[in-house]
């Protein structure tokens, strides 16, 4: 690997985080991401647990159907 292929990669890393925080900046007012069924949600009077099971395997589909689009060779 030489240093262009590294710099392009960085950028490529770069600008995916800089979308995917976007993203994420805006996931808050959809709503439904983080409340689907199967997320688990635990609320005790000095105890709260929270594992967003179902929107991670959302989450990860979607993330697994882009990067197959954009970083096919």
């Amino acid at each position: 690997m030489n240093i262009t292929e590294a710099a392009r990669i960085l950028i490529i890393l770069g600008a995916a985080l800089i979308v995917l925080g976007v993203l994420l900046s805006y996931a808050a007012k959809l709503g439904f991401l983080g409340k689907l069924p199967g997320d688990i949600k635990i609320e005790k009077e000095n105890f709260s647990f929270y594992f967003p099971i179902a929107t991670c395997i959302v989450l990860s589909i979607l993330l697994t159907i882009l990067g197959n689009i954009f970083l096919r060779k």
